[in-house]
């Protein structure tokens, strides 16, 4: 009947797989890392060595397990500015506690452990009672933890270098469990692969991590109070217990990393993660994730960290002014909003 009205409600329809892939946060990143693994490996021959991947996945790793926590705040809706020189505070903690009052280095590492989430814990407990940005209260919390790593070192032993631990009791068991590493497929001339247990924490933390966000009711809370914290309370969801506990796990990586550096190489620098922090949000950022919260991917943020490890090495390999990564992770940032921002645009549309 040629006046026949259709009753077909589109707003149900199934949609198409090309839309239910666009709509996914980690699209970006994916191509994002296949063109530069691409690119080079077309440019620099010692970049195409087998031998490499261990090192590229251990530079990745350095971002990633840091990245995961960040890129799960910023899907929540928030900042994390002192994640950088937290990390370099967990390590310090460790090392000054074991070896001034001469304990076991495992305490050191666990009493760390406290100090970590205790910053984590206050930025989220701040964050709540002041009602201030994220941005502005951890930016507060970055220079008082910054002016710490360099003051309390140079006040107790007058030194910017934590005393070196590797002959205390403990220090062979907590360095096989936090920085241990192991050769895979040696034979004949090939040294084989050579994969570091921090690559193991980032692997474990990014499934760990996806697994809660796409799979749990936690993770949809994430997803609420980042898309409308307002909404989300309104609708019974605990938005004050979700950012603190975020602001945990971020404490929580921060002293898994920290103690890595740490016990890697028994000592640590006390200017050491200055500016990580953007490196990890641009990780993030690359990997999917909004500046304005609700949406993202953890998986992606650990493409994105992937992208930097091989970003990192490929331009030495390519014999590359190396001053020019900050440069690129610049550019990359504002690409990667824009491409991400078209993604979804585009996965709307379908």
């Amino acid at each position: 009947m040629a006046g026949a009205v259709s009753t077909t409600d589109t707003r149900t329809a199934p949609r198409s797989p090309i839309a239910a892939l666009l709509g996914k946060p980690e699209v970006g990143a994916l191509i994002g890392a296949v063109a530069i693994c691409v690119l080079f490996l077309s440019v620099a021959p010692a970049f195409r060595g087998l031998a490499n991947v261990g090192t590229i996945l251990y530079q990745s790793s350095a971002i990633g397990i840091m990245a995961v926590p960040v890129a799960l705040l910023m899907i929540g809706g928030e900042f994390d500015l002192s994640a950088g020189v937290a990390v370099t505070s967990s390590a310090l903690a460790a090392s000054m506690l074991a070896w001034e009052f001469n304990f076991n280095v495992w305490v050191g590492v666990l009493l760390a452990l406290a100090v970590a989430l205790a910053v984590g814990f206050a930025n989220g407990w701040l964050l709540h009672h002041t009602r201030l940005p994220s941005f502005l209260v951890t930016l507060g919390t970055y220079f008082v933890l910054q002016g710490a790593n360099l003051a309390v070192p140079r006040l107790i032993d007058n030194n910017v270098t934590s005393p070196k631990i590797d002959d205390m009791a403990g220090f062979d068991s907590a360095h096989a469990v936090f920085a241990s590493s192991h050769t895979f497929f040696k034979s004949g001339s090939f040294e084989g692969i050579t994969i570091n247990i921090s690559v193991l924490f980032w692997v474990v933390l990014t499934v760990v991590a996806a697994v809660v966000l796409t799979r749990t009711r936690a993770g949809n809370w994430i997803f609420a109070a980042g898309g409308d914290a307002e909404a989300a309370r309104a609708s019974g969801v605990p938005v004050v217990r979700t950012k603190i506990g975020l602001f945990l796990f971020v404490g929580f990586c921060a002293w898994l990393l920290g103690m890595h550096t740490l016990l890697n190489f028994a000592t640590v620098q006390s200017n050491q993660g200055v500016g990580n922090e953007f490196i990890y949000i641009i990780a993030a950022v690359v990997g999917g994730c909004l500046l304005t919260g609700g949406f993202g991917s953890v998986i992606g943020a650990s493409i994105g960290a992937l992208i930097y490890g091989m970003t990192n090495l490929g331009i030495t390999y390519a014999g590359w002014n190396v001053d020019w990564l900050k440069t690129f992770l610049g550019i990359m940032l504002v690409l990667a909003t824009l491409i991400n921002m078209w993604v979804r645009r585009q996965a709307e549309r379908r």
